[in-house]
């Protein structure tokens, strides 16, 4: 176990994901902006346990963009969009953050730009002109089509046919966002002073959007089909019909990182998140073989598996097993990717499970906006659906669901927005909203609440070591460890009771259940677990 005087604080602290665009409106068009972050900032950390607790906060993107998915199409990556605010009022933000002890992490989106991006503009307006290689331009295939069979995330091929210059194109999402070729050194150095603006500018890291995919098979070879491929998949998914062996995690892609890590060590005190979804002895190379990758790459893989204890359990003690002893772990359990934790565990009592879990197991934990508030997946009739991905590949693959906005109070529109908001808010927003959870003793905002503020005082919790220990089928147990201080965590994934017990162990205290109603003394010999129900106890 590190010594917790040496932590950094993206090892000690919570990163809270805020989706802009959702958060809080003060301008009247229905849009959060950086003003409303601004507004909400003693909501998230005020010092006091009225207030959630959060150390950092990681905004998706805020730069200008035509938003054809919605910022990750970025036209200019020093400066801000008009909707979201200016550079002087993200300055206030900075200030305004740290002077609370927040952190502010970045969306950085360095694979590709947005057409509209004047890099792009040049590169497409012929064949010789001096950005021309600052993206990844091919001939066409030998038959005519498309250079390769790769397809995009967003369905249809990976590459657009340009009529001025005769050549395609390479987009791994919308047509909108061509992709900059990092084999070129003008490209990482321009990319490079990007990170520099924001580091100027106080930004405590970045997350680093589809981070693997910044080199390309050199040949840019056809990938291979996947035999398990979903044959139910729509006839436009050829991204989903491949093995992505030769658009993705090349071995090259850790050299570049091994920059980005270098440019953000010589700022101090930053971090580096990566977007990463490989398996697990690919994802581990991004730590870098001596230390020297990203500090915390991105860890989905709970995100992926069904909701069980034992498969819980079985990949939280593979990843323990797996780390180099210089990599700090962390877990992701929502974003803006994906539907609501709280949908995805079908309902509320084992949405207060994942809160217990996410926030007690070794390392640093990401939240997502909304999710404190147990909300669930919004309702977007077809005709509201503004995701790209659900307009293109099937209103059943929308990410909208995820990106309603934030509910405050019971006030029209929640509290967001005077305006009509750009997507509907929840039907429940009346009940399950700020206002309401902080007036009731045992919602599940108080019980996060509870949670953070006790991680932040219990060093076994935020930096001592993990010990995982035999239970039943449906229950999760492990230990946190620090020095003297011994805490046990056990969660049942059930819809019936469960007996626990914990062989060799004194007797301990319950000091917070997820039902927030229940604190006592429990035997070593067996203690019960509720229905749904997970306990910190103290030994």
């Amino acid at each position: 176990m590190k010594n917790d005087q040496n932590l950094r604080w993206w090892q000690r602290g919570v990163i809270y994901q805020i989706y802009p665009r959702s958060f809080k409106d003060t301008t009247g068009n229905g849009i959060g902006d950086l003003a409303g972050i601004i507004e909400k900032l003693d909501y998230l950390n005020d010092g006091t346990p009225a207030s959630l607790g959060i150390d950092a906060i990681w905004l998706s993107p805020i730069y200008p963009s035509p938003m054809a998915d919605f910022g990750y199409d970025v036209a200019d990556y020093c400066a801000i969009h008009p909707l979201f605010g200016d550079l002087a009022t993200f300055d206030r933000l900075i200030t305004e953050a740290h002077r609370r002890g927040i952190k502010i992490i970045l969306d950085y989106v360095p694979n590709h730009t947005s057409d509209q991006h004047p890099w792009f503009i040049e590169s497409r307006r012929s064949l010789d002109n001096p950005k021309r290689d600052w993206y990844i331009w091919r001939d066409p295939g030998p038959e005519g089509g498309p250079p390769n069979n790769w397809g995009s995330a967003f369905g249809g091929p990976a590459w657009t046919w340009d009529e001025t210059t005769g050549q395609y194109y390479l987009h791994q999402f919308l047509k909108e966002q061509p992709e900059l070729n990092w084999r070129n050194p003008e490209v990482r150095a321009a990319m490079m002073d990007v990170l520099r603006f924001w580091l100027e500018r106080g930004v405590d890291g970045f997350r680093m959007d589809v981070v693997g995919l910044l080199i390309k098979d050199a040949e840019l070879r056809d990938n291979p089909p996947n035999p398990d491929a979903d044959p139910n998949l729509p006839p436009n998914d050829i991204f989903g019909r491949q093995l992505h062996v030769y658009n993705q995690d090349q071995d090259e892609v850790h050299e570049i990182i091994r920059d980005f890590r270098q440019l953000l060590d010589e700022y101090g005190n930053r971090c580096g998140i990566g977007e990463l979804w490989f398996e697990l002895p690919r994802w581990i190379r991004y730590y870098g073989e001596n230390n020297d990758g990203l500090h915390l790459p991105f860890n989905f893989r709970l995100m992926a598996l069904p909701w069980q204890a034992q498969a819980i359990h079985r990949s939280v003690d593979e990843l323990e097993a797996a780390l180099p002893a210089f990599a700090w772990p962390n877990y992701v359990l929502g974003n803006h990717d994906s539907p609501r934790l709280a949908s995805r565990l079908g309902g509320q009592a084992q949405a207060r499970v994942a809160a217990m879990m996410l926030l007690t197991l070794r390392g640093t934990p990401t939240l997502y906006y909304g999710d404190e508030l147990g909300l669930e997946n919004g309702v977007i009739p077809p005709e509201k659906i503004q995701d790209p991905l659900g307009i293109n590949l099937g209103a059943e693959r929308t990410r909208d669901v995820g990106r309603t906005p934030m509910q405050w109070d019971a006030s029209p529109n929640a509290g967001f927005s005077r305006a009509k908001p750009w997507l509907p808010v929840s039907n429940d927003y009346a009940m399950r909203n700020v206002a309401a959870q902080s007036a009731d003793p045992t919602s599940i905002l108080n019980l996060y609440r509870r949670l953070l503020w006790y991680r932040r005082g219990s060093p076994a919790l935020y930096g001592g070591s993990y010990h995982s220990l035999d239970s039943n089928d449906d229950c999760f147990v492990y230990l946190r460890v620090a020095g003297d201080e011994r805490r046990l965590i056990a969660l049942n994934f059930a819809d019936d009771q469960r007996q626990v017990s914990i062989p060799g162990e004194n007797a301990g205290q319950i000091v917070i259940s997820t039902s927030l109603d229940r604190q006592e003394s429990i035997s070593p010999s067996g203690f019960e677990l509720r229905p749904h129900e997970g306990v910190i106890v103290e030994l």
